[in-house]
């Protein structure tokens, strides 16, 4: 796919997520059917709450990662150059939209070292598409993506509905768990595997934590919709149609996450997918995250500047520690052992 197509398209997803009118909610999260048990006596120091995390061996301040964005090059830029001063200055963990313009084209579209000057202390997650490792990428272009921000670890994407929906994606998914599972064997960082927004079953959260994946993001169903993304985006009346049916389609992102938990109990876990505020962190975190993503509920911020990415997290990381003192959890092993008052299992 050529520089201006994949621009024009970037730009277009943009453009619709932005849009509350265009990115209404399709889906429930089904955090909504979690009820923590309040308690009263919590005998904690609000202040003293300990929320803080690692990942990859670096500490951060909350158990947050800005989950991955994207748009076109120019907006794209400020986009992460915002996000990474933000990261840095909040303590928490930042990953970079997909890097396929920036390895295809001259766009680099700010992912390039800068991004480890604006953030040194906290980890930094490249990002390239599965469908591209059975399309010719391989370990020489995951190592330049990882190299291209002195990252961490790599993020590699599974978006098969969104490429099945949408005009010229990719459709060719055969051998992709083969792909990962190699590049896993000898790739100089851990690998993360992401949904984008339907969720990681168990089956396949199994698979992958076989394949010598590090780390699992569940993404599941109940924030943005990329088929809905694709049926706005599509001039076709019948394509527009095909990808409208999937709108709502997925795994909830309570559900996927409890689910490959229980599948999985000793993966590290991302929690992301209509993460709405610190509450339905403080829930992802019971149901077994260890970390919690959030993307286009920060994107709005994220093109005013870093300062308003840092009030937003504010915000949820001061949600977070009062959902935790609300429910006698002085840190956040204590927080997962919370008691409920109803269980999505039910």
């Amino acid at each position: 796919m050529n520089e201006e197509l994949l621009v024009t398209r970037k730009n277009d997803h943009l453009d619709i997520v932005l849009d509350p009118l265009r990115a209404r909610r399709v889906a429930s999260t089904g955090f909504d059917m979690l009820t923590f048990e309040h308690c009263a006596l919590p005998e904690l120091h609000l202040d003293q709450v300990d929320i803080s995390a690692s990942l990859f061996g670096r500490r951060l301040a909350a158990p947050l990662l800005i989950s991955s964005m994207t748009g076109g090059a120019a907006r794209a830029a400020q986009i992460n150059h915002s996000l990474a001063a933000a990261a840095e200055t909040l303590g928490i963990a930042l990953a970079v939209g997909s890097q396929r313009i920036a390895l295809e084209t001259d766009a680099d579209q700010g992912l390039t070292r800068q991004l480890r000057q604006l953030a040194p202390s906290v980890p930094l997650l490249a990002n390239i598409g599965a469908a591209q490792l059975v399309a010719g990428y391989g370990l020489a272009h995951a190592r330049r993506a990882v190299e291209m921000i002195e990252a961490d670890a790599l993020i590699i994407h599974l978006n098969p509905l969104q490429e099945a929906v949408q005009q010229g994606g990719d459709r060719d998914w055969r051998g992709v768990l083969s792909a990962i599972k190699r590049l896993a064997a000898k790739l100089d960082v851990p690998i993360v595997v992401k949904e984008v927004g339907v969720g990681l079953s168990p089956r396949v959260a199994r698979q992958l934590v076989e394949a010598g994946v590090s780390v699992l993001d569940i993404a599941g169903a109940g924030g943005t919709s990329w088929a809905a993304v694709e049926a706005e985006r599509s001039a076709d009346p019948q394509q527009r149609a095909i990808a409208q049916a999937f709108a709502g389609w997925g795994i909830p992102t309570a559900q996927a996450l409890q689910m490959v938990r229980q599948e999985c109990p000793a993966a590290t876990l991302i929690a992301s997918g209509g993460i709405r505020d610190g509450v339905d962190a403080a829930k992802a975190i019971r149901l077994g995250a260890n970390l919690v993503g959030q993307a286009a509920g920060v994107l709005d911020a994220a093109l005013l500047g870093p300062d308003a990415v840092i009030d937003h997290f504010q915000v949820l990381i001061q949600q977070l520690r009062v959902a935790c003192f609300c429910t006698g959890s002085a840190d956040l092993a204590a927080l997962s052992r919370a008691p409920l008052l109803t269980d999505i299992a039910r």
